[in-house]
């Protein structure tokens, strides 16, 4: 069992905060192993009109899922702009970086596609010298290219989910919200509670939609595999605990009680089939923004989930939340 790969929009390399002399040095070893975005898009770029007339091979059922979403976006209201174009292949790979004493989104930024565990640890290991916690994620989505990069090792239902979400970090950017984003993701304007409502609306749309997608088109033709050994782990509740508990350490100073603590925990979760291979302050930040997952502890996601339950139109869910500029507002609009 693997635990699924995380998308994410954020194109450059960014920092919350922390002082100019640590910056400068962490960005010096990461810059070769960084991902180059001019070159990719010049390469993807010539191939947009095969995929957008739908030509043969890996194209043509491309196109078939672009058509397939947006008869779904259509029936729905959203209007499928930007238009959809992904590409199924390896996506880059995200560095993060945390502060040791505690959990925060510090710094990102994008490093190559192909990059070996040798040299993800290698990098890590550098970068923690300067007393850092860091991380290098590997991505299940990438949204801020044009086509978006959606992994080509997922399931059917995960990949029409990955094309679904990042598109919708595009169809954001025009919105308050995701402009928002945008000038977090730059560097400009920092907000990590405006990251985490659109990473956590993102998601939730596109689980709404996904969903009708496979079940209307691909529920007949994926094979489904009964689990003979149904484990009792609870993986979201042991990672809920995990989290408060590196929390609680952390508030009291006790760094190396925490690290050896998230390492002990890491164990166990390999032994119950959930590949972690690194479990650090840098991988509850990271996913700390996904407002629906586990080892986060932002409120925004049963936010968002009780304003979901108010509109009966995902379009409506939509357009309210993607026209808010920050988590102040999302408050207001559930005291209404």
């Amino acid at each position: 069992m693997v635990i699924p790969l995380a998308g994410v929009t954020m194109p450059f390399t960014v920092s919350m905060s922390g002082g100019e002399d640590g910056h400068h040095q962490w960005q010096q070893i990461a810059e070769p192993y960084s991902f180059d975005f001019i070159s990719w898009e010049l390469h993807a770029l010539p191939s947009l009109p095969k995929e957008i007339l739908g030509e043969q091979g890996k194209s043509s059922q491309e196109a078939k899922l672009r058509s397939q979403i947006k008869i779904v976006l259509k029936e729905k209201g959203i209007a499928a702009f930007p238009p959809i174009m992904f590409s199924l292949e390896k996506p880059p790979h995200l560095l993060v970086l945390s502060s040791r004493d505690k959990i925060v989104y510090l710094h990102r930024t994008m490093l190559r596609q192909e990059l070996g565990v040798e040299e993800m640890e290698k990098l890590e290991a550098q970068i923690d010298e300067l007393d850092f916690s860091s991380l290098v994620v590997e991505l299940g989505g990438f949204g801020a290219t044009y086509p978006t990069i959606v992994s080509d090792s997922l399931s059917i239902v995960n990949t029409i989910d990955t094309v679904v979400e990042e598109w919708l970090h595009q169809y954001l950017a025009f919105k308050p919200l995701g402009f928002l984003y945008l000038l977090d993701s730059v560097g400009i304007k920092p907000d990590l509670e405006v990251v985490t409502m659109n990473e956590t609306l993102a998601g939730m749309v596109s689980e709404e939609i996904g969903a009708e997608v496979y079940t209307r088109y691909y529920r007949d033709q994926e094979e489904i595999k009964a689990d003979r050994n149904v484990s009792t782990f609870d993986f979201d509740a042991e990672m809920r605990e995990t989290r408060r508990e590196v929390d609680s350490y952390l508030s009291q100073g006790k760094i190396e009680e925490a690290e050896r603590y998230m390492e002990e925990r890491r164990k166990e979760f390999v032994a119950h089939g959930y590949h972690i291979r690194k479990l650090n302050q840098a991988y509850f930040a990271f996913h700390g923004i996904y407002g629906q997952d586990p080892a986060s502890v932002s409120p925004i996601s049963g936010d968002l989930q009780q304003l979901r339950a108010t509109s009966s139109l995902l379009r409506d869910f939509l357009d309210e939340v993607a026209a808010m500029k920050s988590y102040a507002e999302l408050k207001q609009a559930l005291e209404k």
